[in-house]
């Protein structure tokens, strides 16, 4: 009984922590990795040049799942705003296999997202930033570190995202 308690404590200690958020403070800031993915046109994008001068959202996520793709079309909505106050880039990085990722530019087209959307098949990227599971979403500052990650979507925490950009903006 002693063991199927500890065992029971462990699995629910482990839930909590994977699911919170995490910010990173000046001494252990993580730098965004180098990898190699292809856009949905197959031209090749190294993530750590993406090329953009302001913030950066990544949004791990993939076309079989439901928070996911909850979580793309909340921040579709406020996107332009965000964009026009902080400077702030989304990239959407779908993890679909060979199996699933010819539909991701019919559902991305579909929903007329205006995202930079990057295809990780092979999951390269995912396990070059610790994601396990998804959503998985990162705030990056201009410089290339990773400033917050958020694990899981539910409604709201796009407003904690959101205020994590305002800050990371100096706003």
């Amino acid at each position: 009984m002693k063991t199927l308690f500890t065992l029971a404590f462990v699995f629910f200690a482990g839930i909590s922590a994977f699911s919170q958020d995490t910010h990173s403070t000046e001494s252990q800031l993580k730098q965004l990795p180098s990898v190699n993915l292809k856009d949905m046109n197959g031209k090749s994008v190294n993530t750590a040049a993406i090329g953009v001068d302001g913030p950066i959202i990544i949004s791990f996520w993939a076309t079989w799942c439901a928070p996911c793709k909850k979580e793309l079309n909340t921040i579709h909505e406020l996107y332009e705003d965000w964009q026009a106050e902080t400077g702030v880039t989304l990239v959407a990085v779908s993890i679909d296999d060979e199996k699933t990722k010819s539909q991701v530019p019919v559902y991305v087209n579909g929903k007329a997202w205006d995202y930079m959307v990057l295809m990780d098949p092979n999951g390269d990227f995912k396990r070059a930033m610790g994601v396990n599971n998804v959503p998985h979403t990162f705030l990056v500052d201009k410089d290339g570190n990773i400033v917050y990650s958020h694990n899981n979507y539910a409604p709201g925490d796009e407003e904690k995202l959101y205020k994590e950009l305002l800050h990371l903006s100096g706003k």
